[in-house]
């Protein structure tokens, strides 16, 4: 029988090879990792397997290759968004639902992409779009078309969230340097429309321009479910 000492060393924070503590949750934990560290782009069954200090042949007895570790975080991701109790107010509702998303994406902001894009079939993939044809439905909205306003409010959040994780601001900066810096080059530009508006265009406020484009959204949500229940 081989004791922990003969076997070697192990590194800080990691099981040893061949542990039988390896599970889909450190799995998940440790693609994570990489991913904050490196981006999406890092992740191979190799990286993660070194992070975890295994073989990677045996992360297949818990994910399906490359894929499979992507869908693992994502729905991971999915299934902790914090979905708040439902009022009955579909508006209040529904950016109860929108901030939940986005707080839970901008928690690992280089894994958000894998929380807007990935399509899941699972039942913790699945839990926000759940929670929004609930309030839809709720609201009187028929099926085939809460499901077309679904797609609206899910563009709207997916739009405006991959734009503030991974695009940045379209023309705007966030800093007083950085604004007046893209206010000089947009109103040396001397287009007409873009000089007019280029102090509103230097700027750019995270916080605002998401409630502004759900708001956005959910204001044609209503309008449409008013329109139809009339």
């Amino acid at each position: 029988m081989t004791s922990a000492s003969a076997a070697g060393p192990t590194r800080r924070g990691r099981p040893p090879k061949g542990s039988t503590q390896l599970s889909r949750d450190a799995i998940v934990t440790a693609t994570l990792q990489v991913i904050d560290a490196d981006g999406i782009s890092a992740v191979s069954m190799r990286t993660v397997a070194r992070a975890l200090g295994v073989d990677a042949k045996s992360l297949y007895n818990h994910v399906d290759g490359k894929d499979g570790l992507l869908d693992a975080v994502a729905e991971n991701l999915l299934g902790s968004i914090a979905i708040p109790r439902a009022t009955g107010d579909a508006a209040t509702d529904l950016r109860g639902i929108a901030d939940a998303f986005r707080a839970r994406a901008l928690a690992h902001p280089e894994a958000a992409s894998l929380v807007l894009t990935r399509q899941l079939t699972s039942i913790a993939g699945l839990a926000p779009v759940e929670a929004l044809l609930a309030v839809l439905r709720d609201a009187g909205c028929p099926v085939d078309e809460s499901v077309r306003l679904l797609r609206v409010l899910v563009a709207a959040i997916i739009g405006t969230l991959l734009r503030e994780v991974h695009a940045g601001p379209t023309f705007g900066a966030t800093d007083a340097e950085g604004r007046s810096t893209r206010r000089d080059a947009l109103e040396r530009t001397e287009l007409p429309h873009i000089v007019e508006a280029a102090a509103e265009l230097a700027h750019y406020d995270r916080d605002a321009e998401f409630r502004f484009a759900v708001d956005a959204a959910i204001e044609i949500t209503l309008h449409r479910v008013a329109h139809l229940g009339g």
